[in-house]
């Protein structure tokens, strides 16, 4: 009796593996769909605090943006209005923008 020849698993990339499930498709959409929102308001947003600021999820209620301190959130907070009438300039239609400040754990 002959053996069957041994399982070889096929490799593949994340991309592939990312579109074959539309779970992870649909996830994968919303991130750059939250990161061409950012590239979209970065010119409104002062050079100095743009490191500190990431695009946070997209989901029914709005669009959050996360950003690295509470500074940087207060600003940010004035800039909305602004950041939503560019956003739905460019074809976004926007309910709310969500400011949220990334806390770091102290070390151990």
């Amino acid at each position: 009796m002959q053996r069957p020849p041994p399982y070889r698993p096929v490799a593949v990339s994340l991309l592939q593996a990312v579109e074959a499930s539309p779970t992870l498709a649909r996830l994968a959409e919303l991130t750059r769909d939250s990161s061409a929102r950012l590239r979209a308001v970065e010119s409104l947003i002062p050079v100095t605090m743009r490191a500190g600021i990431k695009a946070g999820p997209v989901d029914a209620s709005g669009w959050c943006l996360m950003v690295s301190s509470t500074a940087a959130a207060a600003k940010l907070r004035q800039l909305v209005p602004a950041l939503q009438t560019a956003l739905k300039n460019q074809g976004w239609e926007m309910t709310t923008i969500r400011i949220k400040v990334l806390t770091q754990s102290p070390p151990r």
